[in-house]
């Protein structure tokens, strides 16, 4: 793992453990659907982001590529911030990814995820995120690389944008790992756009 990957892991974890305490230790932290008093100013904020979604993601690193198709639910836990600092959802995400080394071999690996996200939107249209969440690999070499276990963490930070109520474009970096349970432990990193359509 490169020294870039282990401060990037470290980031995550430690952002991710904090943000999780975040949403379920506050006092006014309820979930979706339970009625709570709102400001007229707050119930913009309210809306962004708050249906299931289906999406498409496509990455990109040195030697690889891959394709994701995912679900996304609905927040299972939202918290409105004080002082106009908008809001804290947690989220959940199943996936399946398909990759595909451009060198190196082997050539092709699928992967199944589930990952809860962290997401702080501080307007109804822009969000950052990031979670920490458990992956299985078909196999546990891919693109030359050594990968150490088919149980892999999957460690992800991002920024996106709601364009409509149903149309939704992010940014994410992701590293998976299997935080050194095996080696070795070489470890994928990827950049991902990704396309979210909400119902």
């Amino acid at each position: 793992m490169t020294a870039l990957s282990q401060s990037v892991f470290h980031c995550a974890a430690s952002i991710a453990a904090l943000g999780f305490l975040a949403v379920a230790l506050p006092a006014g932290a309820q979930p979706i659907g339970t009625s709570q008093p709102t400001s007229s100013a707050n119930t913009a904020l309210n809306t962004g982001g708050q249906g299931d979604g289906l999406g498409l993601r496509l990455g990109y690193y040195d030697d690889y590529r891959n394709i994701s198709l995912f679900h996304e639910t609905a927040p299972w836990w939202s918290h409105q911030l004080q002082n106009g600092w908008g809001r804290l959802d947690l989220n959940g995400e199943l996936g399946l990814t398909y990759w595909d080394a451009t060198h190196g071999r082997p050539e092709s690996l699928w992967q199944l995820s589930a990952t809860p996200m962290l997401r702080w939107w501080p307007n109804e249209y822009v969000y950052t995120e990031i979670g920490v969440g458990a992956t299985v690999l078909s196999r546990t070499s891919f693109a030359d690389r050594n990968l150490g276990s088919a149980f892999q963490f999957g460690n992800h930070i991002g920024v996106g944008v709601l364009i409509s109520q149903a149309h939704q474009l992010g940014l994410r970096f992701s590293h998976f790992s299997n935080a050194g349970i095996k080696e070795p432990n070489d470890g994928l990193d990827i950049v991902q756009l990704t396309y979210t359509y909400r119902y």
